[in-house]
C-alpha cells in the first residue's frame, strides 16, 4: 500500500483540509499519514474560529519519522497559515523526500482576485519557495497569477492559461491549473508537462454554484489516483469528476449545510470508479 503524508490543518467543522485528504485518500486505498499544521475549531468561513498554531511542531515530527526510517511515497501539502510556516514545510519536504517520492504543492492562499483575509501581499513570495520544491502543482488561477506576477482576468482564453502555465512551470516541472472554463457549460483543469511541452485539458458540466473544500478535494483525488498508478492526465480527470459527483451530491440535498460539500455521499462512487479503473489498467 502506497503511503502519502498530507501537510495542511485540521479544521475540526467545516469539510475542507484534513478532513476531507483522510477520507478520500483511504477510500482510494492510500494510507494517509498527516503533518497537522494547525487545529481550527472551523474554517475560516465561520466566525470567531479558534486556532491554535502547530509551526513548532513540524519539524520534530520530520525528525521522528526519519528516526524511524519511515518512506513515503508522495508529500502533499495544502494551506499553509504564514511565511514562518512555509519555511518549516520547505524543511520538512527536505527532510523527508527520497528519490521516489512525489512532492504535490496546493498552494491555498487565493481566489477570486484577492489573497485570503490573513495574508499580506508578499505571502505569495513565501509560497514559491514551497511550490519551487513541487514534481506538481495545483493552483487555481487566482494563484497561478499571483505566483508569476500576471494580473489577474475574471475572465481568461485558452492562449493566457497557456501562457500562464508555462510560466508556472519555472516552479515546477508539471502543473494543474483548475477551475478552467472557456464557455458557460464546461468546467474543469488544464495541464503542463514541462519536459514533454504537452498541454491536457479535461472539461465536465459546469454547476452554477461555489461550495468551500472542492480544491482540497480535487487535490486529494489527483494525489490518491496518481498514487494507484494513474498518469497525471487520468488523476486530473478523475478528480474533475469526483468533484461534479460532490457538487451535484451536495445541490441534491435541500437540508445540506451551508458550510460544505457533502463529498461523503460521492465517496461510493470514488471507490467503484477507483476500483474499475485501476482493474482496468
Amino acid at each position: 500500500m502506497k503511503r502519502v503524508a498530507s501537510i495542511q490543518d485540521i479544521s475540526c467543522l467545516g469539510r475542507c483540509s484534513l478532513t476531507v485528504a483522510l477520507p478520500v485518500l483511504s477510500v482510494l486505498g492510500v494510507e494517509c499519514a498527516v503533518i497537522p499544521t494547525a487545529v481550527l475549531s472551523t474554517h475560516t468561513i465561520f466566525p470567531d474560529f479558534t486556532c491554535r498554531d502547530l509551526t513548532d511542531e513540524l519539524l520534530p515530527i520530520a525528525r521522528h519519522w526519519q528516526s524511524q526510517q519511515v518512506h513515503l511515497d508522495a508529500l502533499c501539502s495544502g494551506y499553509l497559515a504564514s511565511p514562518r510556516q512555509t519555511e518549516a514545510v520547505c524543511q520538512v519536504f527536505d527532510l523527508l523526500r527520497a528519490r521516489d517520492t512525489l512532492v504535490v504543492v496546493d498552494p491555498a492562499m487565493a481566489d477570486h482576485g484577492r489573497l485570503y483575509k490573513p495574508f499580506a501581499p508578499d505571502f505569495p513570495q513565501h509560497m514559491k519557495k514551497v511550490c519551487a520544491r513541487a514534481d506538481v502543482l495545483l493552483p487555481n488561477l487566482t494563484e497561478a497569477c499571483l505566483l508569476t506576477d500576471t494580473p489577474y482576468r475574471e475572465e481568461a482564453d485558452e492562449a493566457f492559461i497557456r501562457q500562464l502555465l508555462k510560466k508556472l512551470s519555472a516552479l515546477a516541472p508539471r502543473v494543474v491549473l483548475t477551475g478552467v472554463s472557456f464557455d458557460e457549460k464546461r468546467l474543469g483543469a488544464m495541464s503542463y508537462n514541462r519536459e514533454t511541452d504537452r498541454y491536457f485539458s479535461y472539461f465536465n458540466e459546469k454547476v452554477p454554484a461555489s461550495f468551500h473544500g472542492t480544491g482540497d478535494i480535487f487535490t486529494a483525488t489527483v494525489l490518491g489516483g496518481m498514487m494507484q498508478g494513474r498518469s497525471l492526465e487520468q488523476a486530473v480527470a478523475l478528480a474533475v469528476d469526483f468533484t461534479l459527483e460532490c457538487i451535484r451530491c451536495t445541490r441534491a440535498d435541500p437540508e445540506a449545510s451551508w458550510y460544505g460539500v457533502e463529498f461523503e455521499k460521492a465517496l461510493p462512487w470514488l471507490a467503484k470508479r477507483g476500483a474499475e479503473e485501476t482493474k482496468q489498467g
